[in-house]
C-alpha cells in the first residue's frame, strides 16, 4: 500500500502478506507518513466502505472518501458532493503505476520483507526525486 500526497508523491508505503484485508493496514500506514502534518482527506476504493473505519478516523479528524459498496445495509452517509473528491483518485493510480515501472517491485525476489521494504521505499525515493 503507499500513502500519496494531492500530488500523487509517495509520502509512505507498508507491505503486508496477502491474507491481512485491505483496511487494517490504512492506520499503520497512516502512522509511517514522512510529513508530520496529518491528512485532512483519505481517498479510497470501495474496500475501504466501513463504518468502524470511518469513526475510527474521523476520531483522528480524517474523513475517508469512498464510494459505498452497491450492497450496503445501513443508510448512505455521505451525499454526491464529497464523493466529487474521488475524481482525484487517478493521481494515486498514476502514483502505483509509477512504481510499478520497478522491475523489483511488480514481482517480489526477496525471500525477506524487510529486502522488499527497502526496495519498494528506494523506488519510491527515485518517484520524487523524478518529480523535482
Amino acid at each position: 500500500m503507499v500513502l500519496t500526497d494531492g500530488r500523487g508523491l509517495p509520502l509512505a508505503a507498508e507491505i503486508a502478506s496477502a491474507s491481512p484485508h485491505e483496511q487494517a493496514l490504512i492506520e499503520p500506514l497512516l502512522e509511517q507518513r514522512l510529513l508530520p502534518k496529518k491528512p485532512r482527506r483519505l481517498l479510497y476504493d470501495l474496500a475501504a466502505d466501513n463504518d468502524e473505519l470511518r469513526t475510527r478516523l474521523a476520531r483522528r479528524r480524517i474523513e475517508l472518501v469512498c464510494p459505498h459498496r452497491k450492497n450496503r445495509k445501513k443508510p448512505s452517509t455521505q451525499d454526491g458532493r464529497k464523493l466529487r473528491r474521488y475524481r482525484r483518485r487517478w493521481k494515486i493510480e498514476r502514483s502505483i503505476s509509477w512504481l510499478q515501472n520497478f522491475r523489483r517491485i511488480v514481482t517480489r525476489y526477496e525471500y525477506h520483507a524487510n529486502l522488499f521494504h527497502g526496495f519498494v521505499q528506494l523506488a519510491c525515493l527515485m518517484v520524487v526525486m523524478r518529480r523535482f
